[in-house]
């Protein structure tokens, strides 16, 4: 890829691919890249994740790209506040409070995606459902907020390598970016978020453990939810 050189707000000339810091001093250049289908990198609050514009089949085909991946293995959506993710799934059967209990945090809800979801059909074709996340991170809230969308998300890696917990992990992919955010070390370990089915009126079913498995079930069960078999 070439190393095209963009401008930003201090009237710096930044290659594609280069590495800032994830201060909100850098937000609008992202924000501008998502909503011109590119891809950038960004730290949330588990892991490092390729990003996009959810509703650009050209970006999406661009992660596919870049992560080595089968395009049959579905992408997740991350979406500024959790009064959005009803633009993109349904949100109706759910108990009352629920998502505002279990989101912002390191926590992937798995909602059916409905008829009046905004998402492209193109994306995870063939499942009528969607993972959805809200991660405890505002820097890539700000860039969701701003780009108008939702983003399809992604862990920073090649298809089966283990996750990135800083950007030198996957220093082999900057020049697949258009940018770069730096977060620092992330203090998961490597762990991504739990992964929750809620597709089933009344039931949760874990289809990922993930870092904040514990709370996440008691939350699912403080709002009377069983577990699926």
């Amino acid at each position: 890829m070439a190393w095209n050189l963009k401008s930003c707000d201090s009237g710096v000339e930044i290659k594609a691919g280069a590495v800032l810091p994830a201060t909100e001093i850098h937000v609008e250049e992202a924000i501008t890249a998502v909503k011109a289908g590119k891809v950038i990198a960004v730290p949330t609050d588990t892991l490092y994740g390729f990003a996009c514009d959810a509703c650009s089949t050209e970006a999406v085909h661009r992660i596919y790209e870049i992560k080595g991946r089968k395009q049959t293995s579905p992408l997740a959506i991350c979406v500024a506040d959790v009064s959005d993710i009803k633009r993109f799934a349904l949100t109706d059967g759910l108990p009352h409070g629920l998502l505002d209990n279990l989101l912002p945090g390191p926590v992937t809800v798995v909602l059916k995606r409905g008829e009046s979801s905004i998402l492209e059909k193109s994306l995870n074709p063939g499942l009528d459902s969607i993972g959805v996340r809200v991660p405890d991170s505002n820097f890539i809230r700000i860039i969701a907020r701003g780009s108008g969308s939702a983003l399809a998300l992604t862990s920073a890696n090649l298809s089966g390598q283990p996750s990135s917990v800083s950007v030198k992990d996957f220093e082999n992919l900057w020049l697949h970016c258009a940018y770069v955010y730096d977060g620092g070390l992330l203090p998961s370990g490597r762990a991504g978020s739990t992964v929750v089915d809620l597709t089933e009126q009344g039931k949760y079913k874990i289809l990922r453990p993930g870092s904040a498995l514990e709370e996440t079930t008691s939350i699912l069960e403080r709002f009377n939810l069983a577990k699926a078999p």
